[in-house]
């Protein structure tokens, strides 16, 4: 499964979850890869998956996007990501 991290340099959530979001990386490094788009860089891409706040994950699996929330939740985060890497 791929989990896209949308978020912004200048975002203080997002410098908050990201060490979460590696830890993650690391503990399930057989079941995900973890893309981080910059939204400032990427404007295309956000608009595409109409991002409208950061830190926003999408999950996607077979080309689709499984799920996706917003906010710099470390607890819903593993939810989601051993939900849906199963």
């Amino acid at each position: 499964m791929v989990v896209v991290d949308f978020f912004a340099t200048w975002c203080g959530p997002c410098k908050v979850i990201a060490p979460k979001l590696e830890e993650f990386q690391n503990k399930y490094a057989d079941k995900i890869v973890v893309v981080k788009v910059d939204v400032d860089e990427c404007e295309e891409l956000a608009a595409q998956y109409n991002i409208a706040s950061m830190p926003t994950f999408l999950f996607i699996k077979k080309k689709e996007v499984v799920a996706q929330f917003s906010g710099a939740n470390a607890e819903k985060l593993e939810n989601f990501i051993q939900q849906h890497s199963g």
